[in-house]
């Protein structure tokens, strides 16, 4: 018996070993796939409000008189928005940094046009573009909403892959860091308000 104490001992310190592993790949695959299911929210928050837009441009293109290249640029920016997407299995720096690009593309027509939407009374006072207004808002603080929750779950990953003994499990298992969101350029500056 004592000559099978020393493999005994080896087998169970093994089995630890490898239960341990286990756990730790377990729980990264957890929060991996939980900040993926953030993700599609992201995605699904960005998709409701690309869904809105023809609805608004529609009803702004009634109105003869208003800027064809506000619309064509709100039609356009949607356009490269939607055509700009993320394997959520690899989320890299350079893929979310074009994403955001993309999205604040869009923001910005959206900002442009109803920025010329106040010269126009009659639209302002329509109540389909009204209740088209108050979703798009709506929406974009579901977007806002849904970017912070990512973050906080992307974060936790990230945070537990880094983290030793984890990150040896993680770097020899290809858990890769996810990117997060960031603020768009210039968002640091409070905007300059004119009433002349």
């Amino acid at each position: 018996m004592k000559k099978w104490l020393p493999l005994i001992i080896i087998v169970v310190i093994l089995i630890g070993i490898f239960r341990w592993g286990v756990g730790l790949n377990n729980t990264m695959v957890e929060k991996q796939e939980t900040a993926r299911t953030q993700w599609a929210n992201v995605e699904s928050a960005y998709q409701r409000r690309s869904d809105l837009i023809p609805n608004l441009v529609s009803t702004v293109k009634g109105y003869a008189d208003f800027e064809k290249e506000t619309l064509e640029g709100v039609i356009q920016a949607r356009a490269n928005a939607t055509k700009t997407t993320i394997d959520p299995s690899n989320i890299t720096p350079e893929q979310m940094a074009q994403f955001q690009e993309s999205q604040n593309s869009l923001t910005g027509a959206l900002s442009r046009l109803m920025v010329v939407v106040e010269r126009y009374p009659d639209l302002k006072a329509n109540q389909n573009f009204l209740e088209l207004q108050s979703q798009l808002e709506g929406t974009e603080n579901r977007i806002n909403v849904e970017r912070n929750r990512f973050n906080t779950v992307a974060k936790d990953y990230n945070i537990y892959i880094k983290k030793f003994p984890a990150s040896v499990v993680a770097g020899f298992l290809n858990f890769d860091e996810m990117a997060l969101f960031q603020a768009a350029p210039g968002s640091e500056q409070a905007p300059e308000v004119n009433f002349d």
